[in-house]
This record gives structure tokens, sequence and C-alpha cells, in this order.
């Protein structure tokens, strides 16, 4: 692993906070209305008394909001945050000159309201019951969160594959209040293929018997069902080279083919791996919901029609778009597209393309010349 310079923020905390409650639910984007609502989130560095210097890490779709640093009683070996190489002091997210903020999204299972969370109207989990969200409603409740949080402006908005999205609509939503939108490993709208993937790992969810149909907390959950899911999205965030120097043909444990169905190829062991992880951390119904919502996502028209900020406009947004060469789930071409469709509506946009054989997760992996990205972008901010 490469080393990358910067300090931990060392020990974070979870923190939560409460809002819509009754009479006055959050409006979802299909009209239906949910409240109260509760994001779990975490914050790195202090923020200054404008409340102008905050930077927000949005997560992709199984991440949370431990995006940094590590708990109390862990030790420096035990997991840090999903970022924990880009975020801190004199890191790529400097927390010695940002208060950056990372919240886990609305639908999600990792402290935010979700399908497994209480419904206060029957006082079980909402299961199906939990209206369908989208990109947009994620944001809106990030919205909030600052706003109950005391943030006038963000230095920036980054975030990778569903993350991404969330960048792309804050831009579309609040470009008054972001300086910056990152958007990494992500796109536009979903191609054909990346639906197609989600909705094979939405069936096999649903085609578990122990789904009941997304009634299952009191009792076994449906495993296999979100374990093949698993294993079928950790396909699309690799690549084939990746793939081919990780485990190419070679057996597992195992000198010649057991003739049966067991597991031969190291591969498949990796992935029954991956899927049984998953089915510890992870919610079905919220698979189904995050799924849903990154395929309804469409910023195409929308970003096309944005009205050029005035010339020397000082509220002038500039965008960075990063793209990694071996991602086939958001390839390339798709961030030349979002590039070329935000030049078109006269906006200011940078890109980069990253050579590197990791696939779509590359931007989950240490790599200097992300965070030299990042920071230098930062940095011609002013």
């Amino acid at each position: 692993m490469p080393t990358l310079p910067g300090e931990s923020v060392g020990t974070v905390e979870k923190q939560y906070h409460t809002f819509a409650r009754p009479p006055q639910p959050l409006v979802l984007e299909s009209g239906a209305r949910l409240g109260p609502v509760t994001v779990a989130y975490e914050t790195y560095g202090r923020l200054n008394a404008a409340g102008d210097n905050a930077i927000l890490v949005a997560h992709a779709f199984s991440g949370d909001s431990h995006a940094a640093g590590r708990y109390p009683g862990e030790t420096e070996a035990e997991k840090p945050g999903w970022w924990d190489f880009m975020i801190g002091p004199g890191k790529g997210l400097d927390t010695n000159r940002y208060w950056v903020i990372c919240a886990n999204i609305l639908g999600s299972c990792m402290g935010t309201t979700g399908p497994g969370s209480a419904n206060p109207a029957t006082g079980r989990p909402y299961g199906l019951e939990f209206p369908m969200m989208t990109i947009g409603d994620m944001v809106n409740t990030q919205k909030m969160l600052l706003d109950h949080l005391g943030v006038s402006r963000l230095q920036a908005v980054v975030g990778g594959s569903v993350g991404g999205m969330q960048v792309l609509e804050w831009s579309l939503r609040y470009p008054e209040m972001v300086r910056a939108a990152i958007p990494i490993a992500s796109t536009m709208r979903h191609s054909a293929l990346a639906i197609a993937f989600n909705e094979i790992a939405r069936q096999a969810i649903m085609a578990d018997p122990n789904w009941r149909q997304g009634n299952y907390y009191d009792g076994d959950k449906p495993a296999m069902g979100l374990a093949v899911a698993r294993m079928v999205g950790h396909v699309t965030y690799l690549s084939d080279q990746a793939m081919r120097r990780k485990f190419g043909r070679r057996l597992q444990n195992k000198e010649k083919f057991s003739f049966g169905f067991a597991g031969d190829f190291q591969v498949e062991s990796y992935l029954r791996h991956q899927g049984s992880k998953f089915v510890q951390r992870f919610d079905a119904n919220s698979v189904l919901y995050i799924t849903k919502a990154a395929d309804y996502f469409d910023a195409v028209d929308r970003l096309g029609g944005m009205s050029p900020p005035p010339s020397g406009s000082q509220a002038r947004m500039k965008y960075l778009v990063v793209s990694y060469s071996s991602d086939w789930l958001y390839p390339t071409y798709q961030a030349k597209e979002l590039v070329q469709t935000l030049k078109r509506s006269g906006q200011d946009v940078s890109f980069c393309e990253i050579e590197a054989d990791c696939g779509h997760d590359a931007f989950l992996i240490p790599d200097p010349r992300l965070t030299n990205l990042l920071r230098g972008f930062l940095d011609g901010l002013g």
C-alpha cells in the first residue's frame, strides 16, 4: 500500500440528528411523506465562525458515515474509516483547513432512516412500507443536516460512484452553496448495463424465500439472496485486469478440480467471502431501495440546461470530474459526456482520467495521484 502524507484524525464519534417530525414530515420527490428522519453523520476538523470552510463527502451506495479515523477502543491496526487516507491533517481533504462531514444516506441501514427503521405508525420496521426515495431526497436530507449544523457554504462536495451522483445533484439543487463539485468514478445516469446488474441483484434478494415481501426482520434474513446480490455487484467494482492479477485461474487450497460445486477457484472463494461479509453488515431492503434510486437518477437534461454564471462571478462553481481507465461500470466515456455537457452549459470544468487497473473501486484504494489531484484542485480555489 502506498505511503501517503498526513496524520490520522484520531478517534471519532458517530452523531445523529433527527428532524421532519410530524406534523412537518419530509416530502419526498414521489410525493410521499416521511418523518421523523434521523441522519447519522461524522465530522472531522473544526467549522469556522463563518460556517464556510466545510467539505461534504458523499459515500457510495453501501458505504456509511464513517469516512475517517477510528472509534474509541479501536487500535491503529483495526480498520479505519473508508476514506481515512484522504481525510485528515495534511491529507487531500486537510482537516487543518476544512471541516469535513460525511452523512449516511437516506434509505440506508447504517444509522440513517431506512426500510429497517421503525415505522412510527406501527412500531415495526418499515420494510416495503418505506417510501421510494431518490438521489435528490438524499441530498435534501443532507442540506437539512448542514442547515442545522450552521454550514453557510460548502468549499466542496466530493464523492465516488453513487456519491458522485449526490455531488451532481448538489450542484443542481444548491449551486449558490457549492463552491466546487467533484464527482469521482460516477455518471449522469445509469446505462442499460448498470440498470441490468442492479436488477439482477434485486431479483436475487426477492427470490430468496426468507425475503417474505420485505418482512423478514423478526426471523431469518434473506442471506443467500443478499450474498448473491453482493457477488454480482462486486464483479462490477473490479476489472478484468484486476481479476487476472488477483486470481487468474488459480485453485483455492487444492491442486486439481473437485469435479463438483464446492468452489474450486480462488475467485469463487473470494466472491463467496465478500457475499458472506456483506450479509453481516447490510440490509437487503436497503439494497433494493438504494439501487433503484441510483437507477432513477438522470441529470443529463438538467446539467445541460444550467445557466452559466455571470463572468467573473465570485459565486462561480467549479467542477472536477475524475474517472478511472479500467472502470467498466461507469466508463471514462461517460465521464467525458458529463464534461462535454457541463462545458456546453458554460460551466467551469476540469477533467482527469487516472490510469489504474483496479476497476470502479479504485477511488477507495490509497493512491497519491488522487490525493494530490484533490489537494491541488482545492488549493486552486483560492
